[in-house]
């Protein structure tokens, strides 16, 4: 009898599945968040919390287990070092699953799987790198805008003078000198 054997099987073969779920794992290890359907949330959610718990065991044996699923030095390194010290005072839920709603293609429901902490530094660091381009962007429009580049054999604006060669380029072509 099949008791207690429901898996999500997420229409693949055995490999692809594999395969599918260890590339989602390693996508949160980066990002800390990714979009994708719920089934496929719902059983990602599973090896991360898996993940987290042994590294905040910290000990050889679960950094083996844990490359043996991730295969990534790099990502093991941080899952130990930055992701599972944040979880240190919790004992499970370390991740959660926001709804999206469907996806206009095929219908399937969407879902933000995502790490409930997520560090804010980060992303304070990039909203300021943004604002500060965002001014510059302004400042040098606002300078090209208030000088009017003109050519200096000629006093009237590039804009004018482009459109007049392009008028040149098409009389040409349709046989007219």
């Amino acid at each position: 009898m099949r008791h207690r054997k429901k898996r999500y099987k997420l229409g693949r073969s055995r490999a692809q599945r594999k395969a599918l779920i260890r590339s989602l794992v390693r996508s949160i290890l980066v990002s800390e968040r990714i979009k994708t359907t719920e089934a496929k949330a719902k059983v990602v959610r599973r090896w991360i919390d898996r993940l987290i718990t042994w590294g905040k065991r910290n000990d050889l044996s679960s950094r083996r287990l844990a490359y043996k699923f991730i295969g990534e030095h790099k990502l093991v390194k941080r899952l130990f070092d930055e992701l599972a010290p944040r979880f240190k005072d919790v004992s499970g839920g370390y991740t959660r699953i926001i709804d999206l709603g469907y996806r206009k293609g095929d219908g399937a429901k969407l879902s933000i799987l995502e790490l409930t902490r997520i560090e804010k530094k980060k992303k304070e660091k990039k909203e300021k790198i943004k604002s500060e381009e965002l001014k510059k962007e302004k400042i040098g429009k606002e300078e090209r805008i208030e000088k009017r580049e003109v050519l200096p054999t000629t006093k009237e604006p590039l804009k004018k003078r482009f459109f007049s060669g392009i008028r040149k380029i098409f009389k040409r072509e349709r046989g007219n000198p």
